[in-house]
């Protein structure tokens, strides 16, 4: 590799910032190219009504890595975590619920008003879970190993059935091992992350995904970030202009310039090039190979094996300005302290979640949506105004496209559905709600540059993770192209706003170039 110093990263998401941070500090004259006129790609905070300010993706900070916030000195840049606990509170339409707290036997207690047998079960589950991240987080923050290596590292562990559980077993079925009441699976799975299909083989290590982003944090980093998930990015930014690169705004990449196989540069919209022998991308791999590259560049089997790969688990949020709390009095009384409700979610049974998978899959808008609803100003009031709330919610699974018309078109229809779902956990929703705006996958897709509207660049798959993650060969953060590199969420290990991809990909650069 040419020891040429400077480096270009196009977007400045999370972790192209990321990764604009550590090439900084390593003395490389880093320039971060972003389109749109703020930083930060889906972790954003943005004024969606008047004083009241909204993360418009990302909600909550629970996988941030705190190598990642330590090595970057993030809280000295303004990065602020209002903590949480409980973590989550489930909620059930008969007026039961379960929060989430950090301490298993207190999470245990809150399950034993629905079941013992599930009660007891409750530090089994954790610890099973526990178990297989003590080896899967060792990996977290290096490239991907292969399934040989995984294999060997679990045998050393003494636990190639647990990981063989990972591997076969449906979730589902994973979870009716363990949990006998209806309403405690439907829980279990509200909280697995967006696997997709759980009866299907595997979808237990895609669980382990979302699961091992957020194993070895730090309590003091999980919850509510001041100011919203814009506040993250802003301090990653500030940290890397900090230690000299350059960011410029409205500054979008038409195109990765090659040459005889090797990256030359950039040229923008408005036809300015920028030169450099290094481009990193933070784009998703379909967007960088797809719409970045010229189609001489690339060999065509490998683009439509790109052009192949799965982004099906697409989303919906719906942004509320409140003028009063949501009425939870059904489930905690009346006198219940607003902080159990920072984060709800909503998925009364196993089959309504896979009811939802189905809809998204056929391209349907989802008839049984499941919610995880925030409202980040019983934390942080700085974000609306005095006596206002914020109420955000992220639904999963809805279809990238619509299978009859477009999002446009459905878009009223869905987002009054989705709060007349609300309605039936939460009475007061219609009086309280000022104002509401839905952001669909193709709203996603437009503003945010997310191919499909997916969130995670590339769905989590079995068949997409560790070193498939994006293709088998290709999951180092090289490319075929010599002095191109991925940094994003289509890159091991993944999604959620983690730092891991960003700081994975600066360290293989610094490698090659002899600095790290």
């Amino acid at each position: 590799m040419s020891m040429d110093n400077s480096v270009i990263i196009v977007g400045g998401g999370h972790n192209g910032l990321v990764a604009a941070g550590y090439l900084a500090r390593a003395g490389l004259n880093v320039q971060v190219l972003e389109r749109r006129d703020l930083v930060g790609g889906a972790a954003v905070t943005e004024e969606w009504f008047p004083g009241v300010h909204i993360s418009t993706c990302s909600y909550m900070c629970h996988a941030l890595q705190k190598k990642v916030i330590d090595d970057l000195e993030l809280r000295k840049y303004g990065f602020l975590v209002h903590t949480m606990d409980p973590g989550r509170i489930h909620l059930f339409p008969d007026g039961q619920s379960v929060r989430f707290w950090h301490d298993a036997e207190k999470c245990a207690e809150e399950i034993r008003k629905i079941s013992r047998h599930d009660a007891d079960a409750w530090p089994k589950w954790v610890g099973f879970w526990n178990r297989a991240m003590r080896v899967l987080s060792e990996y977290y923050l290096t490239p991907p190993p292969s399934l040989g290596e995984l294999m060997d590292r679990f045998r050393a562990e003494k636990e190639e059935e647990l990981l063989h559980s990972l591997l076969t077993v449906p979730l589902k079925d994973l979870i009716e091992r363990f949990f006998e009441s209806p309403l405690i699976r439907a829980m279990v799975c509200a909280g697995g992350g967006d696997q997709g299909d759980i009866t299907a083989p595997g979808s237990a290590l895609s669980t382990a995904f979302f699961k091992f982003a957020g194993f070895r944090m730090d309590k003091e980093n999980y919850g509510i970030v001041r100011g919203g998930m814009g506040a993250i990015t802003q301090s990653m930014a500030r940290s890397a202009e900090a230690h000299g690169a350059t960011i410029r705004t409205d500054a979008e990449v038409k195109r990765i310039l090659t040459e005889n196989g090797r990256v030359t540069g950039v040229e923008l919209i408005n036809g300015e090039i920028l030169t450099s022998s290094i481009v990193v991308s933070n784009a998703d791999p379909k967007r960088t190979y797809g719409k970045l590259l010229d189609s001489t560049d690339l060999d065509d089997a490998f683009v439509d094996d790109i052009m192949g790969l799965e982004t099906r688990a697409a989303s919906i949020k719906l942004h509320c300005a409140l003028k009063e709390l949501p009425d939870v009095s059904k489930y905690l009384g009346s006198s219940f302290d607003p902080k159990d409700i920072a984060l709800m979610t909503i998925c009364p049974s196993v089959e309504y979640y896979q009811d939802s998978w189905e809809d998204a899959r056929n391209g349907r808008v989802s008839r049984s949506p499941l919610i995880q609803a925030q409202v980040p100003t019983v934390y942080d009031s700085t974000v609306a105004q005095p006596g206002q709330h914020v109420l955000s919610m992220w639904v999963t699974y809805e279809p990238p496209h619509l299978k009859d018309g477009s999002w446009a078109d459905a878009r009223q229809e869905a987002g009054e559905q989705l709060i007349d779902v609300f309605a039936h956990y939460v009475p007061n929703i219609r009086d309280a709600i000022v104002d509401w705006k839905l952001l669909t996958p193709e709203d996603m897709e437009s503003r945010i540059g997310l191919t499909d509207g997916n969130i995670r660049h590339l769905d989590m798959t079995p068949q997409q993770v560790l070193n498939r993650r994006p293709l088998p060969g290709w999951s180092d953060y090289r490319t075929p192209i010599d002095g191109l590199y991925l940094c994003g969420s289509g890159t091991h290990p993944g999604g959620e706003v983690t730092g891991a991809p960003g700081h994975n990909a600066a360290e293989v650069i610094l490698n090659e170039l002899g600095t790290a």
